[in-house]
C-alpha cells in the first residue's frame, strides 16, 4: 500500500451553450505514455474554501474570472486515489457548474508543472466521450454531463 499525500482539490465543469465540457489533455511526468482529459481545476491553499479554490483554478488555467458566489455550490463530491510524477495521492474534491455561451480559453496563468504537463484543451460532449478510445477524468463524466446540461441554465458570461 502505497503512502498517500493527503489532499483538497475543486474542480470545474466548464459546460458551453452547446453542452460541451473544457477538458485540457496532459500526462503524468513519471509517466509520460500515461495521456488524459481532465477539467480544470487543483488543489486548494491552505484554508481556502473549494468554490475560492475553483474560481482561483479557473481563472489561472482557463482566463475566466467567477465569483465563488457565481460558481454556487458543488455539484458533485468525490475521492479519489492516483499516482502523480512519483507520488500517490488521496484527494477529496468538490466540482462546481459554470456555464458559458462560449469562452476562449487563455492558459496564460498555467505554472510550471500545468505548462510542462498539459498539451491542449478542447471542447467535447458527452457523444464524443462515449465514443471515444482515449482516457478521461471522471470516468462517468458523460452522464453527469448529460445529467447536468439536462437543466435550464443560465450562462455566467
Amino acid at each position: 500500500m502505497p503512502d498517500f499525500i493527503l489532499r483538497r482539490a475543486a474542480r470545474v465543469l466548464l459546460v458551453d451553450r452547446a453542452g460541451r465540457v473544457l477538458l485540457f489533455n496532459g500526462f503524468d511526468p513519471a509517466r509520460p505514455d500515461h495521456r488524459y482529459w481532465f477539467t480544470p481545476g487543483g488543489g486548494l491553499e491552505p484554508a481556502e474554501s473549494p468554490a475560492a479554490g475553483a474560481a482561483r483554478e479557473l481563472a489561472e488555467e482557463t482566463g475566466l474570472q467567477l465569483t465563488p458566489a457565481e460558481l454556487g455550490d458543488p455539484v458533485r463530491h468525490e475521492e479519489v486515489e492516483f499516482p502523480f510524477d512519483g507520488r500517490w495521492y488521496r484527494q477529496e474534491q468538490d466540482f462546481f457548474l459554470a456555464r458559458v455561451t462560449s469562452w476562449q480559453v487563455d492558459t496564460r496563468g498555467f505554472d510550471e508543472v500545468e505548462r510542462h504537463s498539459i498539451e491542449s484543451h478542447r471542447w467535447w460532449s458527452a457523444d464524443e466521450l462515449e465514443r471515444t478510445a482515449e482516457r478521461f477524468y471522471p470516468e462517468d463524466l458523460p452522464g453527469l454531463l448529460r445529467q447536468l446540461t439536462a437543466v435550464p441554465w443560465e450562462p455566467a458570461c
